[in-house]
């Protein structure tokens, strides 16, 4: 079992910047490849952004590309996001996931999302 708690969310305007974290916890020892998808109201859950275990392969959605920045902590497993220049479209429940780093991966652990809100 591996845990996953996100944090960071909030209510921003549009053209903010807003950084969220995720830290796991489980098997002693182990290196997760994570990422983050996101689920808009009325709206199919979608991959953001994803980077494997050792911080070599990165992947982002389209829609985030030059925007959002993905890292982590590989010794802590802490992954985070930081969001700039956020748009209204950005307003979503932000899900850290194990172990996609690309939209065609299925995630095995979620965490239990954090809200982003961007208001005009």
């Amino acid at each position: 079992q591996v845990d996953l708690v996100e944090s960071g969310g909030g209510l921003v305007k549009a053209g903010d910047s807003l950084r969220l974290s995720c830290a796991a916890s489980g098997r002693p020892g182990s290196r997760y490849t994570m990422g983050w998808f996101r689920q808009a109201p009325g709206r199919q859950r979608e991959f953001v952004a994803g980077i494997t275990w050792d911080g070599v392969n990165i992947d982002y959605a389209d829609s985030v590309k030059g925007r959002f920045i993905i890292s982590r902590d590989g010794a802590a497993n802490t992954v985070y996001l930081q969001m700039n220049s956020l748009q209204l479209g950005d307003t979503a429940r932000y899900y850290c996931e194990i172990p996609c780093a690309n939209s065609r991966c299925l995630p095995t652990y979620w965490g239990q999302g954090t809200l982003v809100t961007v208001d005009s």
